[in-house]
């Protein structure tokens, strides 16, 4: 005689309210990203703040001056590196089914060509479209100021704001779980502008050195990709190396010995040092952790993986891990 399966009202309650839960976490999903991502910047910010406190600024002065600083040095990049590489890039697709055809690969359409070049007349218009595709839109480059603004101001009496997740001592582990987290998510972001500036650099010298046309755009590339563990120096390496298979195979063997020699020099010199602190997390798991945060959300998803991460492994030893011993003990 079959058995019966009997359903408790109780689960019925919790089984929907789980899944409303869920919903409503996704229909915010954004605001929740927006919010992570300024928990990171409060995280890279807030010890220079405590350094300004210590001479006697206000709080709210110094986080104002450091917002002033940043835009200041953004407008300096801006205004010293996108018109030459606006004037390189616009250079380099021009030449692209000169090199396609020297390579031997597929013929590329001129009107696409002259297409991307129209849209590169426009410098400014397409500065702002840049801008705003990458970090979303005006509103949201706001609110993300403004979020970390009162996250940086807040950030003594966070630790009370999560007190209850401890139990018994609960401020003072609160405080040692957020000095922990801001140590993480501080120092990685700390951690890969350096890399991000050093790798940048060396790219560039190095292919001036070599001869290659574009040495701007591509040791750009290079910079920026490097935010993304083990891939992205991978994918930055392909233009380049096109671009120098297309003066000679030699050229193209050279700009491969560079790049190899630029990540030998990072993996071991310049990584051991950078990341002293101890905030990487290990090859495998980083690429496992950028191929999920590629599928879940794209490209933002990719460059929040590791910071996630981060996030996961301090919750679970500072969080989990303590409330496991009060059990045992």
């Amino acid at each position: 005689m079959p058995k019966k399966v009997e359903i408790s009202y109780r689960t019925i309650i919790f089984t929907v309210g789980f899944l409303l839960a869920l919903y409503l976490l996704f229909q915010i999903r954004q605001i929740i990203t927006l919010l992570f991502v300024s928990l990171v910047l409060m995280s890279a910010l807030n010890p220079t703040i405590k350094k300004m406190e210590r001479i006697k600024l206000p709080r709210a002065l110094a986080i104002l001056m450091i917002y002033l600083l940043v835009l200041g040095v953004f407008g300096l990049i801006v205004a010293g590196i996108i018109p030459p590489l606006v004037e390189q890039t616009g250079i380099l697709i021009s030449r692209l089914p000169q090199y396609s055809q020297a390579l031997g690969l597929p013929a590329i359409d001129h009107n696409f060509i002259a297409s991307q070049l129209n849209q590169l007349t426009s410098l400014s218009a397409n500065i702002v479209k840049l801008t705003i595709g990458v970090f979303g839109n005006i509103v949201s480059i706001f609110l993300l100021g403004v979020i970390t603004f009162y996250l940086l101001m807040e950030r003594k009496n966070l630790d009370r704001y999560l007190f209850f997740l401890f139990g018994g001592d609960g401020e003072k582990k609160a405080q040692k779980f957020m000095d922990v987290l801001e140590e993480k998510l501080g120092g990685w972001v700390r951690a890969q502008l350096i890399l991000m500036a050093i790798i940048g650099v060396m790219s560039y010298f190095g292919l001036r050195l070599l001869g290659i046309d574009f040495a701007l755009p591509l040791a750009l590339l290079a910079g920026v990709l490097e935010i993304v563990p083990n891939i992205g120096p991978t994918i930055s390496a392909v233009p380049a190396v096109l671009a120098g298979l297309a003066i000679s195979p030699v050229m193209g063997l050279a700009v491969v010995a560079l790049y190899f020699l630029i990540q030998q020099i990072e993996n071991t010199l310049i990584v051991p040092q950078v990341m002293a602190k101890g905030t990487g997390v290990r090859p495998l798991v980083s690429i496992v952790a950028l191929i999920i945060g590629f599928k879940l959300a794209g490209i933002v998803g990719a460059v929040l993986a590791i910071p996630v991460v981060l996030m996961i492994q301090v919750v679970g030893t500072e969080v989990f891990a303590s409330k496991l011993f009060q059990k045992i003990d």
